[in-house]
């Protein structure tokens, strides 16, 4: 019999899964324990300048108000009983008291957690101030989560958490796959992500010099920001992508070049959602260096690597259909066997297992 947990989850609306970014990330992990027998409560504030009315068949969502506390407390007095009880940072209404809140509800045979989906920027925070209120916080939670590298769990088990652990992203077959390849995102080399100061220099080192470089070739770019940036005439510029248009984009360029924020990689390397979303279309991925990559893709046979400008010059140029097929489906192949969400699941059961959570049968 599978084996589960019930399981209260405070944070931003379960709806913005549809958008992308960390709701597709931890609610891929939550979906997946569910599948495995566990039962998920999602709390959210009903601020709907941040929520999306989309509720998931696979989670209760019960919204609180998020003017007055009157709607918190009723929330926060249900979930108590619940055998794992987790507050998500960036929630966006009451992070602070839930924050206090949740660190409360401990009880023999329950556990409270944190999942910081955001680690650099909390890690950042906690330095520049150290009164933030969550610094005494940090060492009662029972268990703290990231989807950051090492580093992070690092700096938190330094800062006094009593277990941290990296969940990282991950692919889902079900949303990211390969699709008919549309014409207008055709291109020898695409890239997806929205201009951002961390990222910018890396775009125009790894990206906007190579297409410079290369007026034979066709480039794919799309992501918010980039229309008031000089783009070399051989770039292909379709603005914000929307999420059900992401295999669309992921599956016709040849070859889909990687890049994160450089303030991602401060504590380690974790893979972004982007790299297993185009992945998961079977696209050859070219990405910058990165210490660890080799943990998620094997350069060379599942991933091409490229140091500078020079590098990916060179691998645009000499990079044949097969070879990007190839190189495609042995990623695909490898992020199957280990990276999907239910190998996340694996890891946080793996996790709860070493606090000693008692497993039961739902149902």
């Amino acid at each position: 019999m599978k084996r589960g947990l019930d399981i209260a989850f405070f944070g931003s609306s379960p709806g913005r899964e549809v958008r992308g970014g960390a709701a597709s990330y931890y609610c891929g992990v939550l979906r997946a324990l569910v599948r495995r027998g566990s039962r998920v409560t999602f709390y959210e504030p009903d601020d709907y300048a941040r929520r999306d009315d989309l509720n998931p068949d696979w989670a209760r969502v019960v919204a609180y108000e998020h003017e007055g506390e009157d709607g918190l407390l009723s929330a926060l007095t249900e979930a108590s009983s619940a055998d794992l009880v987790i507050k998500a940072s960036g929630a966006g209404v009451f992070d602070e008291t839930l924050e206090h809140a949740v660190v409360e509800m401990q009880r023999p045979g329950a556990l409270v957690a944190f999942w910081d989906v955001d680690s650099p920027a909390t890690l950042d925070r906690l330095k520049r101030n150290p009164r933030d209120p969550f610094r005494e916080l940090i060492p009662e939670y029972d268990l703290i989560m990231t989807c950051g590298g090492a580093g992070a769990s690092q700096a938190y088990e330094s800062l006094g958490a009593r277990m941290c652990a990296s969940v990282h992203h991950a692919l889902d077959p079900a949303l990211s796959y390969r699709v008919d390849a549309d014409p207008r995102f055709e291109a020898d080399l695409g890239l997806l992500g929205s201009r951002l100061p961390g990222r910018e220099a890396r775009v125009e080192e790894f990206f906007l010099r190579p297409a410079s470089a290369l007026p034979d070739r066709r480039f794919l770019l799309g992501g918010e920001g980039w229309g008031e940036t000089l783009l070399p005439p051989n770039v292909n510029y379709v603005g914000p992508v929307p999420v059900e248009y992401y295999n669309a984009f992921n599956s016709a360029p040849r070859a889909m070049l990687n890049l994160d924020c450089e303030e991602l990689s401060r504590y380690g390397f974790s893979p972004s959602a982007r790299l297993f979303e185009a992945a998961g279309a079977g696209v050859c991925l070219i990405t910058d260096v990165r210490e660890g990559v080799e943990t998620f893709l094997e350069p060379g046979s599942e991933v091409l690597v490229a140091r500078d400008c020079d590098e990916v010059i060179e691998i645009v140029r000499s990079l044949t259909p097969e070879r990007a097929r190839e190189i495609g489906q042995n990623a695909l192949r490898r992020l199957l066997a280990e990276h999907t969400y239910d190998h996340r699941a694996d890891r946080v059961e793996s996790l709860l297992d070493a606090k000693q959570m008692v497993f039961v049968e739902i149902g």
